[in-house]
């Protein structure tokens, strides 16, 4: 059976609604013009930061509105972080899927609420996980009768403020029957350098052609008209303009391998 790679994309973060519409028209038209499937993503408020002085967020329900607002305006399927089971139900009332951040990937109350709501739930493997151990988050969202489920590998801790890719780790992790996506730009993050986390954007295209070459489902990746300015993730997300070479790159080795 042929794969068509499908895409989660956004910004960081739902700074404002003229950003999340921005980048959500440009991504709509990709999708259209490609025929793909592209899950528009934004964090409505970040709680894992680096420094108390970062920006969190606009306030939730107002940033949960713009996401489902925009997901509405432009047909697209939306997804957006969680933090605690009681997030989880309330977002669940506005996005399309959910997403268990890669440092609570372990929290079993998390990952029950999150299937219970019975949402597209991507589970990001932890820094500190293997891939067999995301196996067994993926069983705590099964549990409660919700299959829907992906599996986002997002690099692993290998030394100090750095993040490692075994891409071995994406054929392992394929084996639990659910689609695995790779991050792009969150696996190549320098985390907790001075007050922000740090990165080398110049590799998004190299580490996500070799990902989607080893035979993924998805790939991740945040993407921002500005990076430089970005509230959150500046230094890893991809530049706006760049967003649809780098998608029609990807399909097409995706497509090429099919051959194979």
């Amino acid at each position: 059976m042929r794969n068509q790679l499908f895409f989660i994309a956004g910004p960081c973060l739902a700074e404002s609604y003229e950003l999340l519409d921005e980048v959500a028209s440009e991504l709509a038209n990709i999708a259209s013009d490609y025929s793909i499937r592209i899950i528009f993503k934004a964090s409505y408020r970040k709680a894992n930061r680096t420094s108390i002085d970062s920006f969190m967020g606009v306030g939730d329900e107002k940033a949960l509105n713009w996401i489902k607002d925009i997901g509405d305006k432009y047909k697209l399927e939306t997804i957006t972080d969680v933090h605690s089971p009681e997030e989880a139900i309330i977002a669940s009332n506005y996005v399309n899927a959910l997403q268990v951040p890669a440092f609570l990937s372990r929290q079993t109350d998390l990952l029950i609420a999150c299937g219970k709501t019975n949402r597209i739930v991507n589970i990001k493997k932890g820094q500190f996980l293997s891939p067999d151990a995301i196996g067994l988050a993926a069983e705590k969202v099964a549990s409660t009768g919700n299959n829907k489920i992906l599996l986002t590998e997002r690099g692993t801790f290998f030394g100090y403020n750095d993040l490692v890719v075994d891409f071995r780790s994406l054929k392992r992790m394929q084996e639990y029957g659910y689609p695995v996506v790779y991050d792009a730009t969150h696996s190549l993050q320098k985390p907790s350098i001075g007050k922000q986390s740090s990165g080398t954007p110049e590799l998004i295209p190299y580490l996500a052609r070799a990902a989607v070459a080893v035979g993924i489902q998805g790939v991740f990746f945040e993407t921002h008209p500005d990076p430089v300015n970005a509230k959150s993730d500046r230094d890893t997300q991809l530049n706006l303009k760049y967003a649809r070479k780098f998608i029609s790159d990807l399909l097409k080795i995706n497509n090429l391998i099919q051959e194979l």
